[in-house]
């Protein structure tokens, strides 16, 4: 498994979700083997040979230009975060010789921050691996300093512990929000071989990561809405708000906050008191 072949397979979804018929083609227009549009007829729309698309899509035509994946993009009707990832995937970077494998590497005044932060916070790695937290946080998820290295992924936590996965009502939404996470990192980090295990485990333990995975779901989200059923407080929903930092472009902060004056807040204070 890796990355060979996520282009093609990414504009194949892609194609197999438009309807002919929505774009100008008739859809008994000869026999049809699979769903959505044709090779041709994309090529058509997007103005390019149809052998230049079908080596596009085959990952044969590296020099392609803005113009013509923006064509392509528009001919498929995709959304900003699609549209990126088909130029990453397009254009996929070259790992740097010694360069970091994104499980580490988080400052000492970052982990301050953290204890200073009194609503429940995480930072996490580029594959969602939980490299700091703070205490609140353990009490709304879980004591991440009592599980392995290894098991510190809030992708393996939220889709394959039974205890900890069985408190999101929202399964299907925590499963496309882990998909559309990893396949972003995938076309940013094609090289990263403990990526691809991570996708490989989820594939074969998690039927919801299988089914978004096979879907190619892709999104980005740096804020929203999380329901939880904690186990002492009850069903919770949550805001929750995740950034970047400048100098750190792998890490992200992942910070859970409540309006003021809810039952949710006071939880929040209760948490971050202990």
């Amino acid at each position: 498994m890796g990355k060979q072949g996520e282009l093609g397979e990414f504009l194949r979804s892609r194609r197999a979700r438009i309807r002919p018929e929505d774009v100008g083609f008739a859809s008994g227009s000869g026999l049809r083997r699979v769903p959505g549009l044709r090779r041709e007829e994309l090529a058509h729309l997007a103005g390019v040979s149809v052998d230049y698309y079908v080596r596009l899509e085959q990952g044969r035509n590296r020099s392609v230009s803005d113009a013509v994946l923006g064509a392509v993009a528009d001919a498929l009707r995709m959304d900003r975060d699609e549209r990126d990832h088909l130029f990453r995937l397009a254009r996929p970077r070259k790992a740097a010789t010694g360069e970091p494998s994104g499980d580490g590497g988080v400052r000492p005044e970052t982990r301050r921050l953290l204890d200073w932060i009194s609503a429940p916070a995480l930072v996490l790695g580029r594959r969602m691996d939980v490299l700091a937290w703070n205490r609140p946080v353990c009490g709304l998820i879980t004591d991440f300093g009592r599980l392995p290295p290894r098991e510190r992924n809030l992708c393996r936590l939220h889709l394959l512990d039974a205890e900890i996965g069985g408190r999101y009502p929202d399964r299907d939404m925590i499963a496309r929000e882990a998909v559309g996470h990893l396949r972003i990192a995938a076309g940013v980090f094609p090289d990263d071989p403990e990526l691809w295990e991570l996708v490989d485990e989820l594939k074969a333990r998690s039927p919801e990561f299988r089914h978004h995975w096979a879907r190619h779901t892709v999104r980005t989200k740096a804020f929203g809405l999380k329901r939880i059923d904690h186990p002492e407080a009850g069903p919770l929903t949550l805001s929750y708000e995740i950034t970047h930092f400048p100098q750190d472009t792998e890490l992200s902060l992942l910070v859970y906050t409540a309006a003021p004056g809810t039952r949710e807040e006071r939880v929040l204070r209760k948490l971050a008191a202990r």
